[in-house]
């Protein structure tokens, strides 16, 4: 298993599995953000029931698992076996979900599948450096096809490769994931600059209460 993975997998102990259900009442709802019930939905992938699409670092699946009610056939990959593990405990049996471990670049640089849509909250697109990952999304997006991914937005003066620190036991040093960090308007250069259209990216402030950290969330046609 490589370090990434066992980070991850530390990562998922420490995080709760998503609710039953939301404030609305669902059992299955689709979130990009770090905060319940806040923020636009599947909207912002644009697709339609039948549409193939791709989260990558689906984590415990919950997103993916939505797409999948929504008559989505959703592939979710993520290098975590203990996040895959909870995902299947909760959502394995649901038609259309399709989850599998695997590293992103490696999968979109080995598969001869391609989507109508590839997301990320939270996930790969934040992990992997977008000089590898960018170029092996749009290759596997269909013409037209959505990328949408959101992250938390960068510390002003804190950009390009940082790390992440992920807590472990009191007697060991905490695991390290490098992330990429960006303003918008950089991140609307970036993908320009590999070949997408229609870039947009934005600061979703926080709800109203006592965390005023909003979510950056971008997207992007191939």
């Amino acid at each position: 298993m490589t370090d990434t993975a066992i980070a991850w997998d530390t990562y998922s102990r420490q995080r709760p599995g998503r609710r039953p259900t939301n404030a609305r009442g669902e059992t299955t709802w689709f979130n990009w953000t770090q905060y319940e019930d806040h923020g636009p939905g599947l909207e912002l992938l644009a697709v339609s029931p039948g549409a193939h699409v791709l989260d990558l670092g689906c984590g415990k699946g919950g997103n993916a698992a939505h797409l999948a009610a929504r008559g989505v056939r959703a592939v979710g990959i993520d290098v975590s076996p203990v996040q895959l593990r909870a995902a299947r405990e909760r959502w394995g049996e649901l038609p259309g979900l399709d989850l599998r471990q695997a590293e992103a670049v490696a999968f979109l640089e080995g598969t001869g599948e391609t989507f109508d849509a590839v997301y990320s909250v939270y996930g790969a697109l934040w992990f992997t450096d977008p000089d590898r990952l960018l170029l092996a999304v749009r290759e596997r997006l269909r013409p037209g096809g959505r990328l949408v991914f959101s992250q938390r937005p960068a510390v002003e003066g804190c950009y390009g490769c940082q790390a992440s620190y992920i807590p472990r036991g009191p007697d060991e040093d905490p695991a390290v994931v490098k992330r990429w960090d960006y303003e918008p308007a950089v991140w609307e250069s970036i993908l320009a600059e590999y070949g997408y259209g229609d870039v947009r990216a934005q600061v979703l402030p926080a709800p109203p209460g006592p965390r005023t950290v909003g979510t950056l969330v971008v997207s992007a046609r191939a």
